[in-house]
């Protein structure tokens, strides 16, 4: 028999405790679809500021949240789910959708990978397009892909404007793209540029994180 040990069950207890508020639930609920920055849980709670911070602190203490700088615009930060925070929990509603269009900035490494691993899990089709396009998608991209067993379309990097369409469900994989379609709906994942770095490891990791928040959403998202 496998006995919990005493700190295994009070991380249990902390996250219990945690999710126990309701606008600490409702928070994780949002954190399931994709990240947000402080500003925008107040948008979508009507919440203060204050007791916004409040809440998140205690989510980041019970392990499941954590929190990271943009990329793009360094005074703006990003929560978003810590791994493995909702083993054995059942997360929120389900989203209709003609199809998923992720986006970054590029279109030329993220935005790709994630619409090709979406292809391996879900019936519902999937696109991706970028908000100031390259001419070419990264070498790194097409490299780790192929590493993975998967092969990226022949379709060059296009425009947000050529690709999107109603019914859409729109995944933005790129905190610039993000930050310039405010308003624009959808989910935001803040999946770090491996093109910054360049390296194989780099790739390697936007290709986990792109995967697990895949595997996660699939099945959330059912065909509209």
């Amino acid at each position: 028999m496998n006995i919990e040990t005493s700190d295994e069950f009070q991380v249990r207890v902390a996250r219990h405790a945690a999710l126990a508020d309701p606008a600490r639930l409702r928070i994780v609920d949002l954190l399931t679809l994709g990240d947000f920055s402080p500003t925008e849980l107040q948008v979508e709670l009507g919440m203060p500021s204050n007791l916004l911070s409040h809440h998140l602190r205690v989510l980041e203490g019970a392990g499941l949240a954590t929190r990271h700088r943009s990329e793009a615009d360094r005074r703006r930060s990003y929560i978003r789910l810590a791994a493995g925070a909702l083993e054995g929990l059942v997360p929120g509603a389900e989203h209709g959708a003609r199809r998923v269009l992720f986006v970054c900035t590029r279109n030329s490494a993220r935005s790709q990978l994630a619409a090709a691993l979406w292809q391996q899990v879900s019936e519902i089709p999937s696109t991706s397009a970028g908000t100031h396009p390259a001419e070419r998608i990264a070498r790194g991209a097409i490299d780790v892909a192929r590493r993975h067993g998967m092969e990226l379309g022949d379709l060059p990097p296009r425009r947000l404007e050529q690709v999107a369409g109603e019914g859409d469900f729109v995944v933005t994989v790129c905190d610039n793209a993000h930050e310039e379609l405010a308003g624009l709906g959808g989910v935001h994942w803040s999946v770090p540029d491996p093109l910054r770095q360049g390296t194989e490891e780099a790739f390697e990791n936007a290709f986990r994180d792109i995967a697990t928040r895949i595997n996660d959403l699939a099945p959330r998202v059912l065909a509209a």
